[in-house]
């Protein structure tokens, strides 16, 4: 079995829990209220803005034998850069407070999260920090594929307010194909062990990140 294949066996059950949030099954149905929008995309604002940094810092770190992967990091940190700014144009573009957000505080899964990501890198393994791109780039490409169109239009948003949501679709289709790839070129059984090990803990703090946002009120009715 390839490793993105064993990663993704080893990943099943917390990516079966966070796909089957109550939240997260009302946006696969396109059922979000707009205050819920605004929430996930000031939650996406705190952590976006450091997948940069942190590409920087892991780059920074890779061992000489991971030069392969170096060079990826490069392509990825361009492919990524400005992207926090996309998601501060949508907030405004659907009536959120720009500035707000820009100057405001994560809630605490997301601070964890980025908090033991740095950390990660600085005292563990660096190469561990893939496991937050198998995390976030999947669920990205659910929500894009899935939801963000019919939540538009249940919205009635323009297109405008969803840069971040929708170009993350194609774009991050494109990047798991190039994931899959690299991941099936790690062969050192710690690398692998990190990446299993970084995802986990992503798919747990992402998971309690989405539990937190608010919930669209009419649905949540219907379903009580």
């Amino acid at each position: 079995m390839s490793f993105f294949d064993t990663l993704q066996e080893a990943t099943q059950a917390e990516r079966h829990e966070l796909f089957n949030l109550p939240i997260i099954v009302d946006a696969l149905h396109g059922k979000v209220s707009l205050d819920s929008y605004r929430a996930f995309l000031a939650q996406a604002y705190y952590h976006v803005r450091h997948t940069v940094p942190l590409m920087m810092a892991c780059g920074a770190r890779l061992p000489t034998r991971l030069e392969w992967l170096r060079k990826a990091v490069c392509e990825y940190i361009e492919d990524e850069y400005g992207h926090e700014q996309w998601v501060l144009n949508d907030i405004a573009a659907c009536g959120g407070d720009r500035k707000a957000v820009h100057d405001g505080e994560p809630s605490l899964p997301i601070e964890l999260m980025v908090s033991f990501l740095y950390d990660l890198i600085a005292r563990g393994n660096p190469v561990g920090l893939f496991g937050m791109v198998n995390v976030l780039e999947g669920t990205s490409i659910a929500l894009a594929t899935h939801a963000a169109g019919s939540i538009r239009e249940r919205l009635a948003l323009p297109e405008t307010a969803f840069s971040y949501l929708s170009s993350h679709g194609s774009l991050d289709i494109e990047h798991m194909q190039t994931y899959r790839h690299l991941m099936n070129q790690l062969e050192d059984p710690e690398d692998q062990a990190a990446v299993i090990h970084a995802s986990k803990v992503v798919y747990r703090l992402y998971t309690d990140m989405f539990r937190g946002l608010p919930r669209d009120a009419e649905t949540e009715r219907a379903a009580a």
